[in-house]
């Protein structure tokens, strides 16, 4: 199929850093090559892909500065998809609702994957009012605030089968990995490695909206010699990284429509501990990849019980339900029926 797969433009395709939805992007795409498929990507030009890159702007727009319009650089893309679009079979945005107003015509031929959490002022309008895009949920739990709203499937995310060997946690820390903000909760990382007497990793980044969150509530507790801040880390260091950790701890507060870092863990084999919201009880199951925790307290008795979990196990159960080959052939899949216009919730 000739495919067109459109990133958001904010970090490249993959991320030099943290990034989950422009990353989730690189490995479809780099899957959808890999199986025979004709695909351009639309993403910034400091990309790195085997499909035919069309770039509307040279650097992703976090690392080109204060000076780079987002918004503008998005209306540019949109019209060179536009501009081509007799080119393609089917129209991938990962582009939240941005594109909806210019593609509204095309719908039939385009899906959207929504990588946000809905539960946001003005989404359910917002669905409404574009009812005739069809879209892809990562997770069953992320379409609950708009249960009206024009799913046709859930489609979990992948990585590649070649992320790494499964480790053997023989760095002995907790993991925590995201971005410093409120809704993920690094405070209760804290908590919990500061109670269960284990030394706590922080791969993470820190966002200019999240800086006074930090500067308040968070910096004094790396004065702690239990915490190593690891800051920023990327692909090539991050099997190292998940494979040397005891468990990742996942302590959200909020629905988190997939989370990512959690099956970036399993497939080096390493357990998360989560806390139960958002998709977490879809991505993990308690007591084989990991445990599902209601609060802190049981987040610490859970570190106690890391030995009981095969970490073999673990890998394997990334390779049945979260390969990139998987998420890439229910992808196709759906392509497949929106091209012959069957395609149904």
């Amino acid at each position: 199929m000739k495919i067109a797969q459109i990133a958001p433009l904010y970090e490249s395709c993959p991320p030099k850093g943290y990034g989950g939805t422009e990353r989730v992007v690189s490995y479809l795409t780099e899957e959808l090559v890999a199986l025979g498929h004709d695909v351009t990507l639309f993403a910034s030009g400091d990309s790195v892909t085997a499909a035919r890159l069309v770039a509307p702007c040279p650097r992703s727009i976090r690392l080109a500065g204060t000076g780079a319009d987002g918004l503008a650089y998005h209306a540019i893309m949109f019209h060179e998809v536009l501009e081509r679009i007799d080119e393609f079979d089917v129209l991938h945005f990962h582009t939240d609702y941005l594109h909806f107003p210019s593609f509204e015509r095309d719908a039939a031929k385009t899906v959207t994957t929504m990588h946000g959490r809905l539960d946001v002022p003005m989404m359910g309008e917002i669905l409404d009012t574009f009812a005739m895009m069809p879209l892809v949920s990562i997770s069953n739990s992320q379409r609950l605030p708009v249960p009206g709203a024009n799913f046709v499937r859930t489609i979990y995310h992948g990585l590649p089968s070649n992320a790494g060997e499964a480790g053997n946690g023989e760095g002995g820390y907790l993991a925590f990995v995201g971005r410093i903000s409120p809704e993920k909760r690094p405070d209760r990382a804290f908590a919990i490695a500061k109670g269960a007497g284990v030394p706590l990793h922080v791969a993470a980044k820190i966002d200019p909206v999240d800086r006074e969150y930090y500067d308040r509530k968070i910096a004094h507790l790396f004065d702690d010699p239990i915490v190593t801040f690891v800051g920023e880390i990327g692909d090539d260091r991050k099997g190292s990284f998940f494979g040397g950790a005891r468990a990742l701890v996942f302590p959200i507060d909020w629905p988190e429509p997939f989370g990512l870092v959690m099956i970036e863990a399993m497939a080096m084999g390493t357990p998360t501990i989560a806390f139960r919201h958002g998709s977490v009880e879809e991505i993990i199951e308690d007591g084989i990849t990991g445990f599902v925790v209601d609060n802190v307290a049981q987040a610490i008795a859970a570190v106690a019980k890391l030995p009981q979990l095969d970490r073999a196990a673990i890998r394997r159960r990334f390779e049945e339900r979260f390969s990139i080959r998987r998420t890439a052939e229910n992808y196709v899949s759906l392509y497949r029926k929106l091209h012959l216009g069957v395609l149904a919730a």
